[in-house]
């Protein structure tokens, strides 16, 4: 189906008779000082980004992790606000990158990428709200996806098809809360039991006892250039990797029933990751550097991704009683270092924030060989989604705090 997409100013104009919500009125999207600090966040990514399918700094429309998790963060906006706006961009999203039969845009299930996942969390959200049965297409095809998506012996989930017999600890935040999500929803309570496999399995190969932090990835076949020979694990500590980690946990846990026995593991892991990473928190800005136990060596800076996702699964870890309240301190510490250190206002009147490691992975090519160069030497750049989305959810688990 052709969709045209007409940006004028600040009003997103959908031509397509299926994408509801009013235009956006001219001052509902202002940045004041006196708002919040996640409506202002907001309402400044979307003067941004009037066009949700052109995030990151795109030309093209794209179904990606990274489209999904500032929709998500947007759609808590609107739970918060109950601002028609808010729901209505998350809402062009799902819709015009999802047609009448279900058929998901520039997908590729036979990628068996696990990030292609991630914004299926959007779609099982919107489906309570405006049930549409090309919702519910698009979130079989996904949980197809994870039926058919390769694994390691012991069932852990390949990263992506390319990448064989490869965890890494992002894949965790992008598949696992989303069958959390859709074994809640759809009464499938087997689903449970394979994701909180996932997170025992990764806890199992990736924890250092010793730095008490996650490597990146682990490769159980031991090909990679990258995998150390007899753990199979990547050489470093990058603070994102953890991030996307430690927020899977907490966001599983609001799906995973009460009574189910792996959810004290969980809980236990969650201790284990707020014991590691306060430990490496910096103590002049409350914030985190790029790889995390390296802190003030040449090339390593203070980084706003992870430090954000730090401060939102601090925040909401204390606030829902997993980690007890020992770690408040260091939890408003963590949000309020990212406001000082890497939040700023242009001139514009919106802000922005700054300091944000583009994208790092593993493997590829070109290469990516997991070095301490390769990391610190990734460009960083303003407004990156996987900073800001992760920062408006803070923001908002820091008002529920205070």
């Amino acid at each position: 189906m052709n969709i045209t997409l007409k940006i004028l100013g600040l009003v997103i104009v959908i031509m397509w008779s299926s994408c509801a919500g009013p235009p956006v009125e001219e001052n509902s999207l202002e940045v004041d000082a006196n708002q919040p600090i996640y409506v202002q966040m907001a309402n400044s990514e979307i003067q941004r980004n009037p066009d949700p399918r052109l995030i990151e700094f795109r030309t093209e429309p794209k179904w990606e992790y990274t489209n999904g998790l500032l929709c998500l963060a947007i759609l808590r906006v609107w739970e918060k606000t109950d601002n028609p706006v808010y729901y209505d961009y998350v809402k062009t999203y799902a819709d015009s990158m999802i047609t009448a039969e279900g058929k998901i845009l520039t997908y590729n299930i036979r990628d068996y990428n696990i990030d292609r996942i991630n914004p299926g969390k959007l779609l099982l959200e919107l489906q309570e709200d405006t049930p549409h049965q090309k919702y519910g297409l698009a979130i079989e095809t996904l949980r197809e996806q994870m039926d058919g998506q390769p694994r390691t012996s012991e069932g852990g989930f390949w990263h992506k098809k390319r990448y064989p017999y490869q965890m890494w600890l992002d894949g965790l935040y992008m598949g696992s809360p989303f069958l959390a999500a859709y074994a809640s929803k759809n009464n499938k309570p087997e689903i449970f039991d394979d994701v909180v496999k996932q997170v025992m399995l990764m806890d199992a190969h990736m924890y250092d006892e010793e730095k008490k932090l996650y490597y990146h990835g682990w490769d159980e076949s031991r090909d990679m250039d990258w995998a150390n020979d007899e753990t199979g694990l990547s050489p470093h500590f990058w603070g994102r990797a953890m991030g996307w980690f430690s927020m899977a946990l907490v966001d599983i846990l609001d799906y995973l029933p009460a009574d189910h026995p792996g959810r004290p593991e969980i809980i236990s892991i969650v201790n284990k990751v707020a014991e590691g990473i306060v430990l490496y928190q910096d103590e002049e800005t409350g914030v985190w550097w790029q790889i995390l136990d390296m802190a003030g060596r040449k090339g390593n800076y203070l980084e706003a991704s992870c430090s954000s996702m730090f401060s939102y699964f601090l925040l909401k870890a204390v606030n829902k009683g997993y980690i007890g309240t020992a770690y408040k301190e260091a939890a408003l510490k963590a949000f309020e270092g990212v406001k000082n250190e890497f939040i700023a206002r242009t001139d514009d009147g919106t802000i922005s924030l700054k300091q944000i490691c583009a994208v790092a992975g593993l493997g590829g090519n070109p290469y990516r060989d997991g070095s301490y160069e390769y990391y610190v030497g990734e460009p960083r750049r303003d407004n990156d989604p996987k900073g800001v989305g992760p920062f408006i959810m803070a923001a908002i688990e820091y008002e529920k705090m205070k």
